[in-house]
C-alpha cells in the first residue's frame, strides 16, 4: 500500500478543510515561528490582534481536538506545540513554499491563504496545472499522506467533531 492511500480516507477532505482554517494556521504558525504562548494576560490576544476572540477561541479548541496545541494552565509556556504539531508547521512552510514556486493561486499574496488555496487543491478540486507543478504536487500530497499515517488521531477527531459539528468555516483572517 502506497502511503498515499491514507489520503482515500473518508473524511480526509474533512481533515483538508480543517487544516484550512486561517485561524489554525496562524496558531500553529505563529507558535512555530515565535514559540510557546505564555500565560501572561493578554499575550495571547496580543499575538492575534487582527483575529476575533471566537476566531482565535475556536482555533485553540481545534488544535487542542486534532492534538496540535499543547495547552498548560499554569506553566510559562502556556499554549505550545505538540509533535504533530511541529510537524503540521512544516507541512504548510513546504505548502507555502511550493504554492510561491509555482505562482499558485496567482493571487495570494500571504501565507495563510497560500497554504488554503493549496490544502484545497490537494484535495482534488479538478484544477489543470503544467506538467512541473503537477509532479510538484504529487510530492505535497505524499507529504500529507506521510504526516496523516504519523498522526492517524487527527482523522479521528476530524471524524469526531464532523459527527456533532456544525459549519467549520470561517472568515480569512
Amino acid at each position: 500500500m502506497t502511503s498515499t492511500a491514507i489520503l482515500n480516507h473518508r473524511h480526509t477532505g474533512q481533515v483538508i478543510n480543517t487544516l484550512s482554517l486561517p485561524s489554525l494556521i496562524r496558531l500553529v504558525s505563529e507558535i512555530d515561528d515565535n514559540g510557546p504562548i505564555s500565560h501572561r494576560r493578554g499575550s495571547l490576544q496580543g499575538a492575534f490582534g487582527d483575529l476575533t476572540r471566537h476566531q482565535l477561541r475556536y482555533a485553540i479548541d481545534v488544535a487542542r481536538a486534532l492534538g496540535l496545541v499543547h495547552f498548560t494552565d499554569h506553566a510559562p509556556a502556556r499554549y505550545r506545540l505538540t509533535e504533530a504539531g511541529e510537524d503540521l508547521a512544516s507541512v504548510y512552510d513546504t505548502v507555502a513554499r511550493w504554492s510561491r514556486t509555482h505562482q499558485y493561486p496567482n493571487t495570494a499574496r500571504d501565507f495563510v491563504t497560500r497554504v488554503q488555496h493549496t490544502l484545497k487543491l490537494l484535495g482534488g478540486n479538478g484544477v489543470v496545472l503544467p506538467t512541473e507543478a503537477a509532479f510538484a504536487l504529487g510530492q505535497l500530497r505524499t507529504t500529507l499522506a506521510d504526516w496523516l499515517q504519523t498522526h492517524p488521531q487527527v482523522l479521528n477527531a476530524v471524524a469526531s467533531r464532523s459527527s456533532h459539528a456544525g459549519d467549520e468555516t470561517e472568515h480569512a483572517a
